[in-house]
């Protein structure tokens, strides 16, 4: 794509819908939703395209071009300004663990912890998420590679605590949402994925998983 600082500021009409298909023709424009800029685009190109060049000289006829230029222009520099549409952020992989963090289950709680106590609650849920999965990792009850996503971590370990299966799951989906979502992490939340974590720390999995 064209460098945004070489990209002119006020293209042609033509020119700026060339580079709007050329970019959301892209393939991971197509396995995202569309948002407001791709409905709003789709939007204004389907009615500039419907609109006819004036046969005669009047008034009119010049008025309907040259807001027909200016919708394109402004487009265009809406274009410049925010960049390619992005992506929908649910689809993103939700790996629990950061490249290189090595941390145990101990020092997570304790990380974790530490976060709750200045009131950092986004912080508190993500490492005490982590150390709920590292602890089942570590009692080898529950994999955790370094692309497991929370929510197959969540479906993992309710095979080997299957009345916990909804409690997995919320967990798994607060952690998604304070990590990928921008959401805020609340009190509730933290206190939520604490009980689990010590619950389950103390529990005996399923036989099944030793079947």
């Amino acid at each position: 794509m064209t460098p945004v600082d070489a990209v002119p500021i006020d293209p042609s009409a033509p020119e700026a819908r060339r580079w709007l298909i050329e970019e959301l023709a892209k393939p991971e424009y197509q396995a995202a939703r569309p948002n407001w800029f791709d409905e709003a685009a789709k939007a204004v190109w389907d009615w500039l395209t419907s609109l006819s060049a004036p046969s005669g000289g009047g008034w009119d006829g010049l008025l309907v071009v040259a807001l027909a230029l200016l919708v394109a222009g402004v487009l265009a520099v809406v274009f410049v300004v925010y960049g390619r549409p992005r992506l929908n952020r649910r689809v993103r992989r939700s790996t629990v663990l950061d490249a290189g963090d090595e941390r145990s289950a101990r020092e997570l709680r304790r990380s974790a912890e530490a976060a709750a106590s200045r009131g950092d609650w986004t912080t508190a849920i993500e490492e005490r998420f982590r150390a709920l999965a590292t602890g089942l990792d570590e009692r080898t009850l529950v994999p955790l590679g370094r692309g497991t996503t929370a929510q197959t971590f969540a479906a993992d370990a309710a095979r080997a605590f299957p009345s916990q299966e909804r409690a997995l799951r919320a967990a798994a989906d607060d952690f998604d949402a304070v990590r990928y979502l921008g959401r805020a992490g609340t009190p509730e939340q933290y206190e939520a994925v604490s009980a689990l974590d010590a619950e389950l720390a103390a529990a005996r999995p399923s036989e099944a998983v030793h079947a």
